[in-house]
């Protein structure tokens, strides 16, 4: 069933949420967008949970080590039947989430677009895999939502998400009434229900019923809802959706009778729905909170049972629906011990006198500003823990500044960030964000004897906070300052008792820093140091490394009648950015020229080491008058004599200049490219045989082929065509494209044509090697 364009993607969004939570017996579920900002995921839509609950995830990063990400990044489904399954591949997840649950996620992309992600919360399956009807059912429900989201797209409607995510309540499935349905309302499912039964209810009400209609009606007959929901004056309803003829449903609202035995109990008692709203209260919950806070968000209304204390116990209990007892202090200053109890349909909270704990962190003695803190929510322990295990995948400084541009700076809320590292008794600026663009020139390379606060922390090894730019300023007269409001934190980066450098922590606002915080900043500055030490130590291997390869790979290509050569070479940037990829151009004798590249697996040193041993190798054997096949075969043999725990794909074909004719060996290597001089460029079908460093007695078949004059042939690396998400035959067929359209000009144009979007790449997880042969008559 389509949505309407002038809806926007949200019904869709909230209708395919529904259907697929009970497609796969889940008790929540959402979808992820694209959003403007480039590799920048944001929740859309929350069925089955509140919102406000799970603020740190609102927002993903494509290429964080997270399981939404890594299906958007890599197009496959990630399914997670619990949670030693998560911890095993997300840590980073779990230590944000502990608790006891499944999820699964489905990509949302298709012919080579890219929505976002459909993510599926349920009860876990311990030593249970997740079975293939499942699998099924998500794929089919992730097909449609796609469908949908295309079509819309199509039609002009923007599908990127810029808003808060929407939230809306579940409808549980329930028995048809034998009879006649008591359904007072009936309307088409793709229309808006009545207004006369949806009369004040609150956007999320609306847009629940809506889903849940759509499902119904998208769903097998038969079938019948009911939807919790709060009329105008926030007093609990239920309503009864049932399917009818078509795509039409009928429903009717009966409102839930107040709990008169509850109201005798003398403990107070709060009922929750599934967004975290209050929807019932007891005669001793209304002597104990005041004014009635029915129809609020419970951390809006009762902001002492909020804040970081107290959040964490709300997720659990919403997520994995254990029982959950804690205490939280009364701003009356009494103590109460609260236990939650959560099934589908919402949480009961109930509060007893408690005497004062043996010891309470000030966070639960001095509640702070609820859920939708930035700073509170910062001082939840998991923090440090989720930064720590991200600073560990980071192994440059570019990559260690960018984790905690990314992790650091919203979970304190901050806007600003500078990284500066010492070298030889000076501070240098590495990273900046968020400041006016050339404002920290002025502190770089300022020497240890500098009176700045940056310096100061360094030298003292102690972190210094002010919490308005006055007390900066009063502190250090004279300072340049980049705003008249705000606040900032100066925290020393010492690894080991080494100093590192210095981090500075902007914020757009005055504001305190709590003793939590400065604990929690101090213990994080430690975390970004041992991980700064450790990528200088990376950048040393990484300039060996390099050398090495620039050594090994050939100065120049030979100038030969007849044809042109034309080599290129791209580190990736992930990782250690130095590979084993290589090409020679080797004159064998006989006027015979051979073409040859070439991968080793892997990066750094050893790769680069290998990689130098195997060219050396193919170089020896060439010019000893092999054939091609002896040339790949006694290369493998050696490489498996040398035993360097790696293998190599590699590609030779020898050349006859004069008259173009040329036999090709593949040994695991991508398929050449052949352009003809009219342009018509086709991807060869030469057989081969299996990688080298693998099988001692492998056998390569050699190809016969001739390149005509003016004709081009293309010899790469996989680094060139590979796309994390992406079928390498796309990436063949988007390099043939290119090559066919580059037109006769000088090769070395061509070669710089065919690179230049893997050059232009900020993440290439791989290196590039390129090769390019033309036949020019001459």
């Amino acid at each position: 069933m389509a949505g309407r364009a002038d809806d926007g993607p949200g019904p869709v969004l909230a209708r395919a949420t529904v259907g697929a939570v009970e497609a796969v017996g889940g008790f929540a579920g959402g979808v992820y967008l694209c959003s403007a900002t480039p590799k920048l995921l944001k929740l859309a839509v929350l069925a089955g949970l509140p919102a406000q609950l799970f603020e740190p995830w609102w927002h993903m990063i494509e290429n964080r080590p997270f399981p939404v990400a890594e299906a958007h990044r890599t197009g496959q489904a990630v399914l997670l039947a619990d949670a030693e399954a998560a911890m095993r591949r997300f840590p980073q997840l779990m230590a944000g989430l502990p608790y006891p649950f499944g999820s699964l996620y489905e990509p949302l992309a298709a012919d080579g677009r890219k929505f976002g992600v459909l993510m599926v919360l349920r009860p876990p399956t311990p030593g249970r895999p997740v079975g293939p009807s499942d699998r099924r059912r998500l794929r089919e429900a992730a097909a449609r939502l796609t469908r949908e989201l295309a079509r819309l797209a199509d039609l002009g409607v923007p599908v990127c998400w810029e808003a808060d995510p929407l939230g809306l309540q579940l409808p549980q499935p329930c028995r048809p009434p034998p009879g006649p349905a008591a359904a007072p309302f009936e309307w088409a499912a793709d229309e808006p229900a009545p207004e006369a039964l949806t009369a004040g209810w609150a956007a999320e009400d609306r847009l629940g019923l809506s889903a849940a209609a759509g499902a119904l009606a998208e769903g097998r007959p038969g079938r019948a809802y009911v939807l919790p929901v709060q009329d105008g004056r926030a007093r609990p309803h239920a309503v009864e959706l049932h399917g009818g003829d078509g795509h039409r449903v009928r429903a009717g609202a009966f409102p839930v009778p107040p709990g008169a035995a509850a109201d005798r109990l003398p403990q107070a008692v709060v009922g929750l729905d599934r967004l975290g709203r209050v929807s019932y209260v007891n005669r001793a919950a209304r002597e104990l909170l005041g004014p009635e806070p029915a129809g609020q968000v419970l951390w809006e209304a009762l902001p002492w049972l909020g804040g970081p204390a107290h959040e964490d116990h709300f997720r659990a209990v919403f997520m994995s629906g254990d029982p959950v007892e804690f205490v939280a202090r009364h701003p009356y200053g009494v103590w109460q011990a609260v236990a939650l109890h959560a099934d589908r349909a919402g949480v009961t909270l109930q509060l007893t006198s408690a005497e004062q704990p043996v010891y309470a962190p000030g966070s639960v003695v001095r509640p702070g500003g609820g859920l939708g803190s930035p700073a509170d929510r910062a001082s939840a322990l998991y923090r440090p823990v989720a930064l720590a295990i991200a600073l560990t995948e980071a192994v440059t400084a570019r990559q260690v500044s960018a984790v905690v541009t990314e992790e650091l700076l919203p979970a304190f809320g901050g806007r600003q960030l500078a990284i500066y590292l010492l070298s030889e008794q000076h501070l240098h600026l590495a990273w900046e964000t968020g400041f006016p663009a050339g404002f920290l020139d002025r502190f770089d390379g300022v020497g240890l004897d500098a009176r700045l606060p940056g310096v100061e922390t360094l030298t003292t090894g102690r972190p210094i906070f002010f919490e308005s730019m006055q007390q900066l300023a009063a502190a250090y007269p004279g300072i340049p300052l980049d705003a008249d409001v705000g606040a900032r934190a100066f925290l020393p980066l010492i690894a080991s008792g080494r100093p590192v450098g210095s981090c500075i922590l902007g914020f757009d606002a005055p504001r305190g820093f709590s003793p939590e915080e400065r604990t929690v900043l101090t213990a994080l500055a430690g975390l970004i140091a041992q991980a700064l030490e450790r990528a200088q130590r990376y950048d040393t291997e990484a300039a060996l490394a390099r050398g090495l390869q620039a050594a090994l790979l050939p100065n120049r290509l030979p100038v030969l009648p007849h044809v042109d050569t034309v080599g290129r070479y791209l580190p990736g940037t992930q990782g250690l950015d130095v590979g084993g990829d290589w090409y020679d151009v080797i004159e064998t004798g006989d006027g015979l020229l051979a073409l040859v590249i070439g991968d080793v697996q892997g990066h750094g040193v050893a790769a680069a080491a290998t990689m130098g041993q195997l060219r050396s190798a193919v170089r020896a054997f060439a010019l000893s008058g092999n054939a091609p096949e002896q040339v790949v075969g006694g290369t493998n043999r050696l490489l498996i004599d040398l035993d360097p725990g790696q293998f190599a794909s590699c590609c030779y074909v020898l050349l006859d200049p004069a008259t173009g004719a040329a036999q090709a060996v593949r040994a695991g290597h991508p398929q050449p490219l052949l352009r003809a001089p009219d342009g018509r460029t086709e991807v060869l079908d030469l057989p081969g045989g299996v990688v080298l460093g693998v099988d001692g007695e492998a056998a390569y078949p050699v190809a016969e082929l001739v390149l005509g004059p003016g004709s081009v042939l293309a010899l790469y690396t996989d680094g060139l065509v590979e796309q994390p998400g992406e079928d390498i035959d796309h990436g063949v067929d988007q390099l043939r494209a290119v090559l066919a359209s580059a037109g006769p000009g000088p090769l070395t144009e061509t070669a710089d044509r065919l690179i230049s979007e893997a050059g232009r790449a900020a993440d290439r997880p791989d290196d590039i090697a390129l090769l390019l042969a033309c036949r020019t008559g001459r």
